[in-house]
């Protein structure tokens, strides 16, 4: 453990990896049992809220709406369907999947903290005190996707697909499971995405896309994101915009960060 990294071995590198890894997987299993103990007032003011018609977002569209002049079907929002649970270890189970999931989400910040422990070493002294901003960045935008799916994205699922119906003489009966699995791949998914900026940073870093190319490519990653953004919304048109809106911002934003790492690499070739 006390070889400098360059001076490590393949395997002294797995074993180096190994505790990073023990030490996340550790920091999401102590998490995630602090979250089982709470998890009934979880589920009650957190995890199912979206079925709420007073949830704060449904407010919000009805009062936004009606200050405009139009009715809302936001407004007075009722979801008549409850959610059933039809195994007899269905909820036991789903609560330890959704305390790990959340002990994931939590201990976010500081599994990339442990993925900079492990990269760290092998940086120079200058990259190792720019890269610290990594992790804030890393937790910022994870945090800012999670906060966009919970207040934006999963009430327009919720309201779409609780209220959609081919025939009224069809009635709904869901499942419990498939309510948190919605809620969860929707969390999970649409804060990886946020990631995006930082992934260009790193591909732009290792030489694999330029400025010039996201700029070529920037309608070919238009269609990408609205298939992306159909696959995590609703099939309707308003919940497909609002969430490409915000990756197509991120994409520009890695656009003028590969441009200032692609900048930063000629100077450096230029006084190397």
């Amino acid at each position: 453990m006390g070889k400098n990294k360059n001076e490590m071995s393949f395997l002294d590198h797995l074993e180096e990896l190994r505790w990073h890894l023990i030490r996340s997987f550790a920091a999401i299993f102590i998490i995630a049992c602090v979250v089982f103990v709470y998890i009934q007032p979880i589920y009650k003011n957190l995890l199912i809220v979206h079925l709420d018609g007073d949830f704060v977002t449904y407010q919000f569209f009805c009062e936004a709406f009606q200050s405009i002049g139009f009715e809302s079907d936001f407004c007075g929002l009722k979801f008549d369907d409850e959610l059933i649970n039809t195994d007899v270890t269905g909820q036991f189970t789903m609560a330890i999947w959704s305390a790990l999931i959340l002990g994931f989400i939590f201990s976010f910040p500081y599994i990339i903290f442990e993925l900079w422990r492990f990269i760290a070493p092998g940086l120079s002294k200058k990259e190792r005190k720019k890269s610290r901003w990594f992790i804030f960045f890393a937790s910022l935008l994870f945090f800012v996707g999670l906060l966009f799916s919970y207040y934006v994205i999963m009430p327009m699922s919720s309201y779409f697909f609780y209220n959609f119906k081919i025939e009224e003489a069809i009635k709904n009966t869901i499942k419990v499971q498939s309510h948190i699995s919605l809620l969860t791949n929707t969390l999970l998914g649409v804060s990886l995405v946020f990631e995006l900026p930082l992934v260009i940073y790193f591909l732009s870093k290792l030489g694999l896309i330029t400025p010039a190319f996201l700029r070529k490519y920037r309608k070919h990653a238009l269609v990408v994101v609205l298939i992306l953004a159909a696959v995590i919304t609703p099939p309707d048109v308003a919940s497909q915009i609002v969430v490409a809106i915000p990756i197509l911002i991120l994409y520009e934003v890695g656009i003028v960060i590969s441009k200032r790492v692609e900048k930063n690499l000629k100077k450096k070739i230029k006084n190397a």
